[in-house]
Order: C-alpha cells, then sequence, then structure tokens
C-alpha cells in the first residue's frame, strides 16, 4: 500500500514508519526539516520536505497515496503572547482538507484527541473537534479518527515541579483517573487500523494504561526515589496562576485549565468509558516509570 505519512520522525512517526515498513508499504514521510531525509531514507522510506502550510506541496506529495495519515503538528508557542492556537489550526486543518480533496485521496487516518467529539467545555482540546469537523466535509473520504488518551511524555514536565516541591500538582489530581497512553502503542493501533477494511467514519481510542493519579504518583515516585511522592489537585485559579507565573499566553493558560477541569470533572472521558478499547496497549505506567526516572536524574 502507497501510505503518506505526517510528523516526520516525532513521538508516533518513528515508529510508525518503522513498523509500516516491516510491513512492506511503501512510505513517503513528510518533514518540515531538511537534515530528516537520511534518517527517513534509513527506515526505507521517501522523504517530502516541506510544510503542512504549503498546500501545493500537500497535495503533490498526497497524490496517488492509497492512504494519508495526518496530525496537527506544534505549530504554536504557548509563551508567545501574539499565538492564536485555533485559528492556526483552523489554517492547517483546512491545507490538509484541500490537500486530500485535490489530491483525491480515498483513505484517511487521523491522529486526533480523547474529547475531540466536544465542542465547549474541553479547554485547548477543541482544538481536534475543529480538526475532526473540517475534515469531515470530506463526504467522499473514509476517515478514521485516532483518539489516544493523555500522553506518558506529557508527564515530564512536572520533573521541575518535584524537584521544587516535591509534588506534582494540577487542577485534576488525586484519585481522578488518569489515562495513559505510549506513542509506540499508538503507532500499533494506527498500524493495525491501516490493515483493517475502511469505514466511512470510524473514532478508535487508544489507551496504555488506566489507573488513579495518585497510583501514579507512587509508582513514579518509587522510581526516582520518593516513594510518597503525591499528585495534588489545585483549584482552577491557583493552577491559572501558575500558568501565568510560568509566563503562558493568558488565552492558552485559561485553555489549559478549563481542558484539565474537564478532566476532573470527567467530562473529558466520558466517551472513551463509553467506548474503551477492548486491548490495552503494552507500555504500562511502571514501564514508562524508568524512562521518567533517568529524566529526573538527568535534569
Amino acid at each position: 500500500m502507497k501510505i503518506v505519512l505526517t510528523g516526520s520522525l516525532g513521538h508516533i512517526g518513528f515508529p510508525l514508519t518503522q513498523l509500516l515498513g516491516q510491513q512492506g508499504h511503501e512510505l513517503t514521510v513528510i518533514s518540515s526539516k531538511d537534515d530528516k531525509k537520511d534518517a527517513i531514507k534509513a527506515l526505507g522510506a521517501t522523504p517530502a520536505v516541506g510544510s503542512v502550510e504549503d498546500v501545493a506541496f500537500l497535495t503533490q506529495t498526497f497524490t496517488g497515496a492509497d492512504l494519508v495519515y495526518t496530525m496537527i503538528p506544534p505549530i504554536v508557542n504557548y509563551f508567545d503572547p501574539h499565538a492564536d492556537l485555533f485559528a492556526a489550526v483552523e489554517k492547517v486543518a483546512g491545507h490538509f482538507r484541500q490537500a486530500i480533496r485535490d489530491a483525491g485521496v480515498k483513505r484517511l487516518i487521523h491522529l486526533s484527541s480523547i474529547g475531540a467529539h466536544l465542542e465547549h467545555g474541553s479547554g485547548l482540546i477543541k482544538l481536534h473537534y475543529i480538526t475532526e469537523q473540517t475534515l469531515n466535509t470530506l463526504t467522499d473520504v473514509d476517515i478514521t479518527y485516532m483518539r489516544p488518551v493523555g500522553f506518558y511524555y506529557n508527564l515530564y514536565p512536572y520533573i521541575q515541579l518535584i524537584k521544587q516541591q516535591g509534588v506534582i500538582a494540577s487542577n485534576t489530581g488525586g484519585d481522578d483517573i488518569a489515562t495513559l497512553v505510549a506513542p509506540a502503542d499508538i503507532a500499533a493501533a494506527i498500524a493495525d487500523e491501516i490493515a483493517l477494511p475502511p469505514v466511512h467514519r470510524k473514532a478508535r481510542y487508544v489507551v496504555s494504561d488506566e489507573m488513579t493519579c495518585n497510583e501514579v504518583a507512587a509508582i513514579l515516585g518509587e522510581a526516582i526515589g520518593k516513594p510518597d511522592l503525591q499528585w495534588i489537585t489545585l483549584t482552577n485559579e491557583q493552577y491559572l496562576q501558575a500558568l501565568l507565573a510560568a509566563g503562558m499566553q493568558p488565552a492558552i493558560a485559561e485553555g489549559m485549565v478549563e481542558m484539565y477541569a474537564s478532566m476532573h470533572e470527567g467530562v473529558l472521558s466520558a466517551d472513551y468509558f463509553k467506548n474503551r478499547p477492548a486491548e490495552f496497549g503494552k507500555v504500562k505506567v511502571r514501564d514508562f516509570a524508568k524512562d521518567f526516572a533517568a529524566a529526573f536524574l538527568a535534569r
């Protein structure tokens, strides 16, 4: 199968390219960086260097593909006071839509997120709602939305807080359920989805492990030599002030607070629990804890 992958060789792109290459697919990997070409070739794929801001480039690269995998790259600096996250996402989603339509692509797998079905109340997750709604206008394209839960690597920013204050803290925590996923497990789920017969519209949740925030903290704490580590729950205002003090753009900080508040209240995960995958991924919290401990020691 001829497959075009966006996302370069990032957290998901690297294991996905490896896996699909091993399965014998003909791969083209889009990257914005010319210095990634050799690494892409080393995996048996063809590099296509260009920008998701360039519709002509996307259209040319997508043309002839049996399947395209898209994702919204990190396009906004959360600490840039002038950044408009949702406008930037809407623009890129529109570029994907136009290129897919003009290239005649008939099957798409898009990396979305838990909570992407929510129009309101999800905070920053709304960027995935915007993208799904934009792509849904492609009425003659079969689309699978991969909806992973929280990424393990989003726990790394707490390292400095643990070192300074001895806790993990946000406006979700304690006995709230943490649903977590490893990029390698997302890549495996995407590869599995590619092998299945296409359907017109489908949303597929991806999860590696599931436990309370305090249980996660205990496992991470054990790995870093802090067995009493707690994940404390801040008020929305306390967390907002912490983000603003760190220099985050106010609008993005408010979106972050609303996102975690929706997790704390169970709004973000309600549809996930109704459609929980029958099988979880292989990488468990205890597996990730080894990487977390290594990062903790390195910083």
